[in-house]
């Protein structure tokens, strides 16, 4: 899997060795993905390596093997306090120390994927500097509350929208759980949809058929792009003849809006998917 991974695009690798490594293979897993780490960091795309969780006693080793040069930071599961994340950011700074790293080098990519972690998810969120984006995990949450994971999805409604707006509040991206139904792109595509209409940036991926789905949902559609063009043009000619706010095809016009209409004409900018989209 590793090898083939050397072929693709993603936004980031994340190698796991936590839930999809059984207890008796974590060390051999540990051994592969260290060894691997040089070969995943010259493709291009950020290694962040998913490392057991605090309550494992296994999160030290893992540290270990893969902290260097070779990764932007490190995922971590089922965390559920700032007490947590102050425990896991100490644990990091040793193996910088160790690594002849700057400590504050490595960064932190968290699950919230307890009762506990939504309880707490602003906390959490805030808790250190090197958190970059959280992650809602919906099978452990579903797990840990006892109740069943559905297709409709309305069992995650609360927790996912808590995530969310805790890493809106504290600055970090939110990224949503995966899609474990492999074959069904259109029930992916409606899911990653549902988390983008909450606030998430993105979704993991758990299979290569799943990441050109995933960057469409994401992506700004040719419709609301033109949309936020116009907006944009409309306000720009109403501010220059004195007036705060206007209208548009019978919608009010105002800051709010226009604030919206910018932040989708810079994420172009930045991420042209869109317009490959549009080309082909």
């Amino acid at each position: 899997m590793l090898e083939k991974a050397l072929g693709l695009a993603p936004d980031a690798f994340i190698p796991d060795l936590e839930d999809s490594v059984p207890p008796d293979q974590k060390e051999n897993a540990r051994n592969v993905v260290s060894s691997f780490l040089p070969l995943l960091a010259g493709v291009g795309p950020p290694v962040i390596p998913r490392v057991n969780s605090l309550q494992t006693g296994l999160m030290e080793d893992d540290l270990t093997a893969v902290a260097g040069p070779h990764i932007y930071g490190v995922s971590v599961g089922k965390v559920s306090s700032a007490e947590d994340v102050n425990l896991i950011d100490s644990e990091i700074e040793c193996c910088e120390l160790k690594s002849g790293l700057r400590v504050g080098t490595l960064k932190l990519v968290l699950w919230l994927e307890t009762a506990l972690a939504i309880v707490h998810s602003y906390e959490i969120c805030s808790a250190s500097q090197r958190i970059v984006a959280v992650a809602f995990g919906a099978e452990d949450f579903t797990n840990d509350m006892g109740i069943e994971r559905t297709e409709a999805s309305v069992e995650i409604s609360y927790p996912r929208n808590a995530v969310s707006v805790s890493a809106r509040a504290a600055g970090v991206l939110a990224i949503d759980t995966p899609y474990f139904a492999l074959r069904d792109q259109e029930g992916l595509l409606q899911d990653a949809l549902a988390a983008k209409a909450v606030g998430f940036q993105g979704k993991f991926a758990i299979h290569p058929e799943q990441i050109e789905v995933i960057n469409k949902a994401f992506a700004p559609s040719t419709q609301e792009v033109e949309q936020a063009r116009r907006i944009v043009d409309v306000y720009e000619k109403a501010e220059r003849s004195g007036r705060g706010a206007t209208s548009l095809d019978g919608m009010v016009i105002d800051i709010p809006v226009v604030k919206r209409a910018r932040q989708i004409l810079q994420l172009v900018r930045k991420d042209p998917y869109f317009l490959q989209e549009k080309e082909r």
